[in-house]
């Protein structure tokens, strides 16, 4: 019978896929929908970061526009608070929230924040893992078990970076929640919607790391107990 030639593990990958499309969908709709409520203050996103950085004695990052949609980061490298189309000259209470998120990263940047300066010292072994893993698994089919090993190890750097960046962002968020609450630079119905875009998109992120959790569950899975001949 045909089912009989189904690798049951894969519906991990499958699971995992499902819930990163369910989390993508949730932001991008939850996004739009609030990109279309005003601020009533009718600041811009690039007034707000302006406006967040100066308060918190950050003069020394820019603020900057790029193209695409969602495509806001900040840069610890260069010291750039990037804004994309959507987010930089728009007015919404969305465009607001992922601005000061940003802001969010700008700040733990300036004061240190742990967890960013472990997620930043990982970045090149997770670069580095992401990119040899696959090769390495794949090789390790034909050329024997031990760099099935290596590739699942450096899988596994790919993981612990993203649960890494887990409380990164979740703490950027809630800084960005508490400075537009308290400065007054949104009203409190609209930190209320700026939330809701937020956890949209930490969403996303837990979505990432389940997903990348299980494929390493199957990784394990088949081959965690084979042995080179």
């Amino acid at each position: 019978m045909f089912y009989r030639y189904i690798d049951p593990t894969y519906f991990l990958v499958m699971i995992g896929a499902l819930l990163c499309v369910l989390a993508q969908s949730n932001v991008t709709s939850t996004f739009s929908r609030y990109s279309r409520v005003g601020s009533r203050t009718g600041m811009t996103g690039a007034t707000a970061a302006e406006r967040i950085l100066r308060a918190n004695g950050i003069y020394d990052v820019r603020v900057e526009h790029i193209g695409g949609n969602l495509t806001d980061h900040y840069d610890p490298r260069d010291k750039v608070l990037r804004l994309s189309d959507t987010v930089y000259g728009s007015t919404s209470v969305a465009a607001i929230g992922v601005a000061a998120h940003e802001c969010g990263h700008a700040i733990q940047h300036n004061t240190g924040y742990l967890p960013l300066q472990i997620r930043g010292a990982l970045v090149p072994v997770a670069n580095f893992g992401s990119k040899l893993c696959w090769p390495l698994i794949l090789a390790g089919l034909f050329l024997g078990h031990t760099f099935v090993q290596i590739g699942i190890i450096m899988f596994c750097a790919v993981v612990l970076f993203q649960v890494v960046t887990l409380p990164v962002e979740f703490n950027a968020s809630s800084r960005a929640l508490r400075i537009l609450d308290e400065t007054g630079m949104l009203y409190s119905d609209e930190v209320s919607s700026t939330r809701k875009v937020l956890r949209a998109a930490a969403l996303t992120y837990v979505a990432s790391v389940a997903s990348s959790v299980l494929q390493l569950l199957r990784l394990l899975i088949l081959f965690g107990d084979r042995r080179d001949d």
